[in-house]
């Protein structure tokens, strides 16, 4: 295990990231604010969302496979349920970095898909948002982090 800020670093080095989850109705939903910032922080952003041929005005493709030329990084922001069949097929593809999305109740955590991953070699953070941390980070998700940290909802380890 190592510490959430190295996990993290880590994480945010890579420039090819997919978001799950990302809706068609953006103005609502939390992966969409989190691939809006990456996208608008310079990393080459993917939507993920099998119901959707186009989100953000941007493509979006129905599976990680789908992807062209591949993914370096996950960020998970779909039910917890989906999350296992999301790691299973991130190590199918070799992708060794996931973020399961939590701020607020359970967001997209699945400690079945965490044990899986982290079995498997992938790092995976489970729990708080990549934009709680630089270079990504903004004033307010810095002060998510804190209480976040304080209740749980951001793990110390990974």
């Amino acid at each position: 295990m190592q510490p959430i800020s190295t996990a993290a670093a880590e994480f945010l080095g890579t420039k090819r990231v997919a978001v799950t989850g990302v809706s068609r109705t953006p103005a609502s939903h939390g992966s969409n604010v989190v691939y809006q910032r990456l996208r608008e922080r310079g990393y080459e952003v993917f939507a993920v969302n099998p119901n959707a041929e186009q989100v953000e005005g941007d493509p979006c493709y129905a599976n990680l496979a789908a992807i062209p030329g591949g993914v370096e990084s996950v960020v998970i922001g779909t039910r917890p349920e989906r999350a296992l069949d999301t790691v299973r097929e991130c190590e199918q593809l070799g992708i060794r970095h996931v973020w399961m999305h939590r701020s607020f109740g359970g967001g997209s955590v699945s400690k079945e898909a965490t044990e899986y991953g982290r079995q498997h070699g992938i790092t995976v953070i489970d729990g708080g948002c990549p934009l709680m941390f630089a270079p990504t980070s903004d004033g307010g998700h810095r002060v998510m982090k804190w209480a976040f940290t304080m209740n749980g909802h951001v793990p110390r380890r990974v």
